[in-house]
């Protein structure tokens, strides 16, 4: 699943703030699910949300999925250490990358939606509103199975 040329050029203009932003690339200190970092998943969630959006015959605001999806999970701590600032992370979590978010982006509302909302179905009431969220809630949990999976795979092989 590769983007086409003209395609990843519009992927790259888009994440080029984020690259050049050193509070992104704190993301690369944490590690998110099994030996990928929040960044690479982040980043990767951006890119197959992307590829997908552009394939689905409907009317996705592409360039607010590139950038939802790669504040996401934009909360810079470790959740792996038991902490009281982040305790119940998979409920907290939103909630904190959008504060970040906001403090360092100027979001759009679609965007704002996206993060905070990235959890749903765990968080109950925090139920998508735009398609461009929905799409992320869904490659989300894909990638993060993924991630997952092949740390287990990895751990069998040694």
């Amino acid at each position: 699943m590769r983007l086409k040329q003209e395609e990843k050029k519009k992927f790259d203009l888009t994440m080029e703030e984020f690259i050049a932003s050193k509070y992104i690339q704190e993301m690369k200190n944490y590690v998110q699910h099994g030996n990928t970092s929040t960044f690479t998943h982040c980043y990767t969630v951006a890119y197959y949300s992307y590829w997908l959006s552009l394939r689905l015959k409907t009317n996705f605001d592409t360039r607010s999925i590139i950038r939802g999806a790669m504040l996401h999970d934009f909360y810079l701590y470790d959740w792996h250490i038991s902490d009281a600032t982040h305790r119940l992370h998979g409920f907290s979590h939103p909630r904190v990358s959008l504060y970040n978010a906001k403090k360092h982006f100027a979001l759009n509302s679609i965007e704002r939606d996206i993060i905070e909302k990235h959890m749903w179905p765990l968080t109950l009431t925090k139920v998508p509103k735009y398609r461009e969220s929905v799409l992320i809630c869904m490659v989300d949990k894909v990638c993060s199975i993924a991630e997952i999976i092949q740390c287990k795979v990895a751990t069998l092989q040694t």
